[in-house]
């Protein structure tokens, strides 16, 4: 019987994620203890679960977004980061284009990318039910809020 041993080659340097005592470790953000000191955008509520604000990513935001029923962001964009979204629950719209006129809906289970600098609202279309979902953007959770835009251009978007 042999016996196999794992061998790890960094082909980096991991330093600066380094702990006081030198240690590089992962960083686990415990249920209840995620930054909400981030940039918001109206209704549109983000959490940070991983970011550079409590841990030492610094090439990446991961939170949760969320809606409350009939709500929507301000008009926004996230500057040069790319964004990556999964709808957890609820029914999502984003509007975007000329006037916010084109928009794509999402579901529970859809994945979503937003390129970066494309102006954009999102809105949580139900009246009854939350909108919530995970976000990873890089480098950082930009947010540039945008002038606000009446509610009747957004097709079919209703407050509660």
């Amino acid at each position: 019987m042999s016996q196999s041993t794992t061998e790890y080659v960094l082909e980096g340097d991991n330093s600066i994620y380094a702990q006081p005592d030198g240690k590089v470790v992962p960083v686990v953000t415990r249920a209840g203890e995620e930054d909400t000191n981030t940039a918001q955008s109206g209704d549109c509520i983000r959490v940070s679960g991983v970011s550079i604000q409590h841990t030492p990513a610094t090439k990446i935001w991961f939170g949760q977004v969320s809606n409350t029923p009939g709500y929507r962001s301000l008009p926004h964009h996230h500057g040069e980061a790319e964004t990556g979204g999964y709808v957890l629950r609820g029914h999502g719209r984003i509007y975007f284009g000329e006037n916010y006129s084109e928009f794509l809906d999402m579901k529970a289970g859809d994945w979503v990318f937003v390129p970066p600098f494309m102006p954009h609202v999102e809105a949580n279309m139900s009246v009854t039910e939350e909108l919530v979902w995970l976000t990873a953007r890089t480098p950082e959770n930009l947010v540039v809020n945008l002038e606000d835009v009446p509610d009747e251009i957004l097709a079919d978007y209703r407050r509660a």
